[in-house]
């Protein structure tokens, strides 16, 4: 039947306001139906939201144990898929232009991430092979200046992995066992030892 799929949204959205006022979940017990929380108003700042951990609003850059370590190997996979655009990169080079590299990664020289036009759409995460690139859940970002103080630099994005590992366990655990899989996969074999086959020598009496 044509309109049920409308009908049946602006009965969630009825009964989400009747669960809002005590009257109202009144009502509702008295129909047996399921009450939930309904909607509320908290005291922002003083009290603050807490939010899911598959919450997102910006993305960060992670590194192992110092800023230097870092995940990203400036492969430019995140810039290219973008869909706003808002992720600028520059490959670090030495003075025979050839990329600039350390603990075996190529280092981006420059990382910027224009946060006015994000769409926290999760796209550079998805699309990162190599975990450099997260989600986080600080939403409490504000600026005087539109064009100039809301482009983030690989600094002010640079975030440890227990940082990670502390906003979004679940995840971040799932992140950790395919690294370690990838390290594991990648780790050169050991060469069987040789067992030398002599035979003893006869003594003489």
């Amino acid at each position: 039947m044509i309109g049920t799929g409308v009908l049946r949204g602006m009965g969630v959205t009825f009964k989400t306001f009747l669960e809002t006022y005590p009257w109202g979940r009144v009502i509702l017990r008295t129909l047996r139906i399921p009450v939930t929380d309904g909607l509320c108003t908290i005291p922002y700042p003083e009290v603050k939201q807490q939010h899911p951990e598959r919450f997102r609003y910006f993305p960060f850059l992670v590194y192992d144990g110092t800023p230097d370590n870092l995940r990203c190997v400036s492969c430019k996979i995140c810039e290219q898929e973008c869909p706003p655009q808002c992720i600028h990169i520059v490959t670090e080079k030495d003075e025979q232009g050839r990329p600039v590299k350390a603990h075996g990664r190529t280092l981006p020289k420059q990382f910027d991430i224009d946060m006015s036009i994000c769409m926290s759409c999760r796209i550079c995460v998805d699309v990162c092979p190599f975990d450099a690139i997260e989600m986080d859940n600080q939403f409490e970002l504000s600026a005087h200046d539109r064009y100039e103080h809301m482009i983030y630099n690989k600094q002010q994005l640079l975030k440890p992995v227990e940082y990670f590992e502390q906003i979004k366990p679940t995840e971040a655990a799932t992140v950790n066992q395919r690294l370690a899989a990838k390290a594991a996969k990648s780790a050169p074999v050991a060469a069987p030892k040789q067992v030398s086959d002599t035979s003893q020598s006869g003594r003489s009496v």
